[in-house]
């Protein structure tokens, strides 16, 4: 089987792509996507436009395959079945604990697989359980905010504060202030 073949080639030539691909489809599969999102979501609901679409095209951005949600969009437009207008109201409208339980679920997973490959980093402090906390408040942005908002809540999304362990090399949580 040519597939077999190909699939082959890249085992031996670049292995640790391969693991990374297949580590990520594991992690961030369509079925657990959309169940994170029905489990956490307050007020957003699924019609038409599922959240795994949402992250697949967020990641097309992130990963630098596509320059923007819009590039990403009209390269799979048909497949989407949606209109641009709903997926920027969806990407627009994902609350803030969706988020941060999206990277919560994310971390526990590639922490499992770091601890079962026994691949954690040295202790930063022997004895201790260190913890990083790192935070972000768009101050510049707020102001202008305010003047569209109808509530607080859209200011809270721009506030966020994420912890990770170096140990394990991962994040642990984002909890939006």
């Amino acid at each position: 089987m040519l597939l077999g073949q190909v699939f082959e080639r890249f085992v031996q030539e670049s292995p640790v792509s391969v693991m990374v691909r297949g580590l990520l489809e594991k992690v961030l599969c369509s079925h657990r996507l959309n169940e994170l999102f029905e489990s956490s979501a307050k007020t957003q609901y699924t019609r038409e436009l599922l959240f795994s679409t949402v992250v697949d095209l967020m990641s097309l951005v992130v990963c630098g395959i596509r320059p923007s949600v819009h590039a990403a969009y009209q390269a799979s437009a048909e497949e989407i079945g949606v209109s641009v207008t709903s997926v920027y109201n969806k990407i627009n409208g994902i609350e803030p604990n969706i988020s941060a339980e999206l990277v919560r679920e994310t971390a526990s997973l590639m922490e499992a697989t770091i601890r079962h490959l026994k691949a954690n980093l040295p202790d930063w402090l022997p004895g201790y359980r260190v913890k990083i906390l790192d935070g972000n408040a768009i101050a510049a942005t707020e102001h202008r905010m305010n003047g569209t908002a109808s509530d607080q809540q859209c200011t809270a999304t721009w506030q966020v504060a994420s912890g990770s362990r170096p140990v394990l090399d991962v994040g642990g949580g984002c909890i939006p202030l």
